[in-house]
C-alpha cells in the first residue's frame, strides 16, 4: 500500500522524480510502466499501469453510454498519458496536465493506497487549510468501521 508524504520536484522537463519508498513498492509488485492521469485537472494522479488496467476492467463491465463511466473517461483520457519510469527513478508528466495542475518545481507526492497524488505544494496546503477535519468526518469515518 503507497502511505505518506514526501516532497519532490519537478525539473523543467516536466519529470518528476519519483521518491524511492514509493517508486520501490511500485516497481517490486507492477514494474515500471505508469498511467498518469487526473480528475479535475487540479492534481495529478499516478497509477501503477496495472492497476490502472484493473480499473479499466471494471469499467468495460458498466454500459458504454453509462454517464458516470463516460464522465470519468472523459477525463481520465484528456488529461491521461502512459509513461516509463526511466533510470534515474523519474516520470514525465504530459505538459497539459502539468500546465492544468500548475506543477513545477517543488509538489508534494501522497500516497493514496493504491495511486499516488502529485499537488503543487503550497496549493495543497492551502487546500488542507481551507477543508479541516472536522467531528463530522470523524463521524463518518467511524460509520465506516475506522
Amino acid at each position: 500500500m503507497l502511505r505518506g508524504n514526501y516532497t519532490a520536484r519537478i525539473d523543467p522537463k516536466g519529470r518528476l522524480k519519483v521518491p524511492t519508498p514509493f517508486r520501490r513498492l511500485i516497481e517490486d509488485k507492477h514494474g515500471g510502466e505508469f498511467y498518469i492521469t487526473s480528475l479535475t485537472g487540479e492534481n495529478v494522479r499516478i497509477y501503477a499501469l496495472k492497476e490502472w488496467e484493473s480499473i479499466e476492467e471494471r469499467l468495460s463491465l458498466l454500459p458504454t453510454m453509462d454517464p458516470a463511466r463516460r464522465k470519468f473517461l472523459d477525463r481520465t483520457n484528456y488529461y491521461g498519458q502512459q509513461a516509463t519510469i526511466d533510470g534515474q527513478g523519474r516520470l514525465l508528466i504530459h505538459p497539459l496536465l502539468r500546465k492544468s495542475a500548475e506543477v513545477l518545481g517543488d509538489v508534494a507526492v501522497l500516497g493514496y493506497l493504491t495511486y499516488l497524488e502529485v499537488w503543487e505544494l503550497d496549493k495543497f496546503k492551502l487546500r488542507m487549510l481551507s477543508d479541516p477535519y472536522t467531528e463530522e468526518d470523524e463521524a463518518a469515518i467511524a460509520r465506516l468501521g475506522i
